[in-house]
């Protein structure tokens, strides 16, 4: 029977010795950060770190991540450090934000697709820090899926698609964040958000002074182009059913857009927040949370699409937000969920 350490209530975290000796013997492990679970193994490891991309059926051109426990795991993996770079690890650290450095060849080239960098993070959650503290290794974890899935924000969600492909699992119960970490690389001196998250551009302008923002964030990567970080390439957080955006700084524009898509289909399903629920009328509606509170909304969203295969609809059409703060890594999620299947009013 595999090793289940249930810490939804509990702060005794003497079994986390067990799990790091899992996987330090390179097994695999799923565990609960601030942002979202991940499906991980001994970074260093190719052979376990092999086992990651078996399980999630994830393609190898896909770097991961790899997250460590304090400064000192830094040093051993990464080298050229900047001193940008180490501003911003320095105000972002512990916590949902990942920089991408150049590599130590320590980690192998499974991890970073071959790449001279690699992405790399320290989980503000217990949890997940003290996990990878008694492994005493770099923990290579992408989210607990199977690749193109909603990202697993609770054991609940991801139990019978990973359960029978790893070796332990610790439940502590609803991440925080919801959303996976923000991604960024300084490029000539800038930092530049390949994939952003809970820490938003105005939070990184606030410390360095400037801050870019990918093109490849809400357009996709052309043939050749490299993968730089997870979350850039692939269609990503996807219900099995079609989905379409929509979104207007109108509301009333928004509600009658959402109305005519869905007056064309059999079976319609439509994710909506709080204020809007009541537009609907007889119709399928899933409330995502208030327009005002995009925390809210950034931890139920994969939830709540992986709500919508279980009525199977013919369209899913979800509401957007607006892309500033918050709002922009929230609709980067649901832009690759519907597959740039978007309309802007």
């Amino acid at each position: 029977m595999k090793k289940y350490i249930d810490l939804k209530s509990s702060n005794d975290y003497s079994d986390l010795q067990e799990a790091g000796q899992i996987i330090r013997s390179g097994g695999l492990i799923l565990f609960p950060t601030e942002t979202v679970y991940g499906l991980g193994a001994n970074g260093l490891d190719e052979v376990a770190v092999k086992k990651i991309f078996e399980a999630k059926g994830r393609s190898s051109d896909n770097p991961l991540i790899l997250h460590i426990s304090d400064k000192e795991m830094l040093n051993d993996i990464a080298t050229d450090i900047s001193e940008i770079e180490h501003k911003l690890m320095d105000a972002f650290w512990p916590g949902p934000f990942t920089i991408i450095l150049n590599r130590k060849p320590v980690v192998p080239n499974i991890v970073t697709a071959s790449l001279d960098t690699v992405g790399i993070r320290m989980p503000s959650n217990e949890i997940a820090n003290k996990l990878i503290a008694y492994s005493g290794v770099p923990i290579a974890a992408p989210s607990a899926n199977i690749s193109g899935k909603p990202s697993g924000t609770n054991i609940s969600d991801i139990f019978d698609e990973l359960s029978d492909k790893v070796d332990c699992i610790i439940d502590g119960g609803s991440t925080d964040v919801g959303l996976e970490s923000t991604v960024v690389k300084v490029i000539d001196g800038v930092p530049t958000i390949l994939r952003p998250g809970k820490i938003t551009p105005e939070d990184i302008k606030i410390v360095v002074g400037q801050v870019k923002i990918d093109k490849h964030v809400f357009s996709k990567l052309e043939d050749g182009e490299k993968v730089l970080s997870p979350g850039m390439k692939y269609k990503h957080y996807a219900p099995n059913s079609k989905c379409v955006l929509v979104y207007s700084d109108n509301n009333d524009l928004l509600i009658n857009k959402v109305n005519e898509i869905s007056s064309s289909y059999k079976t319609p399903l439509i994710l909506s927040t709080t204020e809007n629920v009541s537009k609907y009328e007889n119709k399928l509606v899933i409330d995502i949370g208030s327009k005002y509170n995009l925390d809210e909304i950034a931890q139920n969203i994969f939830t709540d699409l992986r709500k919508v295969d279980k009525f199977k609809p013919d369209i899913v059409i979800i509401e957007g937000v607006k892309q500033e703060g918050l709002g922009l890594a929230i609709m980067n999620r649901l832009v690759r969920a519907c597959s740039h299947n978007y309309i802007e009013i």
